[in-house]
């Protein structure tokens, strides 16, 4: 029987999150496998991997906060904001003579914090029940809704000008849900020159490092993280009797402990260090707010 865990893959440029997600089916020899967070093909870095029981984790993965080291090129506009698509625009010379470095330093600072984002016509979300960059492909045009996101950090690293373009390597660390694709988009569009993005790479979903990430040619000796220390990353954890884990597991409250949790949600571990579930308040009791399959450990 395959062990439930939590598998940290960093993800090589060329695949698709799902090419990661069938050879972990393949390495593991199950197929209830999933995964936390799409990355482009274009993009490497941290894939959050949920194999067997662990799969119900991923909810609370999905939202976690992100760091992504990324490459903006300044110069030019493509058709889906990064280097795989067709150029629509190149800047003009002239246009560059506004591009100065406190002119960059301030474009970049207008896209940190709290923001309104319009993502990439070429992305996963839904429209209608069919994924956006799948309208695109069939000639549609699809304008998507801003959304409001978080841009904590919006640093830049380097700066390298060439003819006609400007190269930045920046750091990001931002919201679930953020487009490092239109924060490229938009820097361009604010200086006048236009930009996409040519690099990608994600180093960080919540707690998870991608430094702790094993690459693909090694899933066949990749060890996982139990849910329970997996959880424990994610949320505070509360110990729980042999009482108090019984009754969880058989869908009952905790009268009067509501008491005891810190936060909105939080990990339930019984005294052998197994993950129960995740618990949150009903009023002034304690309930399962997710239940680990019972037999998996």
């Amino acid at each position: 029987m395959v062990s439930p865990g939590i598998l940290l893959v960093d993800k090589p440029s060329g695949l698709t999150s799902h090419d990661v997600v069938a050879r972990t089916r393949r390495a593991f020899g199950t197929r209830k496998v999933g995964h936390a967070g799409t990355l482009d093909p274009m993009a490497t870095g941290l894939l959050v991997i949920g194999i067997e029981g662990a799969t119900r984790l991923l909810t609370y993965v999905v939202g976690a906060d992100k760091t992504y080291l990324a490459t903006i090129r300044l110069g030019e506009t493509t058709a889906t904001d990064d280097a795989e698509g067709e150029t629509i625009a190149t800047a003009a010379p002239e246009a560059w003579d506004a591009v100065t470095d406190p002119a960059v330093r301030a474009g970049i600072a207008a896209l940190t914090g709290a923001i309104s984002q319009v993502p990439s016509a070429v992305s996963a979300i839904k429209v209608d029940g069919r994924r956006a960059y799948d309208r695109v492909r069939a000639g549609e045009e699809v304008v998507l809704a801003a959304r409001d996101v978080v841009v904590s950090r919006f640093e830049l690293i380097e700066a390298r000008r060439g003819d006609g373009s400007l190269d930045l390597d920046v750091v990001v660390d931002c919201s679930s849900g953020t487009y490092i694709r239109s924060l490229a988009r938009d820097l361009g569009a604010a200086l006048g020159v236009g930009g996409h993005l040519t690099a990608l790479r994600r180093t960080r979903v919540g707690p998870f490092d991608v430094t702790d990430a094993v690459a693909l040619e090694g899933l066949d000796d990749a060890d996982t993280l139990t849910p329970a220390e997996a959880a424990g990353r994610l949320l505070p954890v509360l110990d729980m009797s042999s009482d108090d884990a019984r009754d969880l597991r058989q869908g009952k409250r905790l009268a009067g402990q509501a008491g005891r949790l810190t936060a909105a949600l939080a990990a339930a571990v019984d005294e052998d260090g197994v993950l129960i579930g995740i618990v949150e308040k009903r009023g002034a009791d304690l309930k399962s707010a997710m239940n680990m399959p019972e037999g998996e450990r």
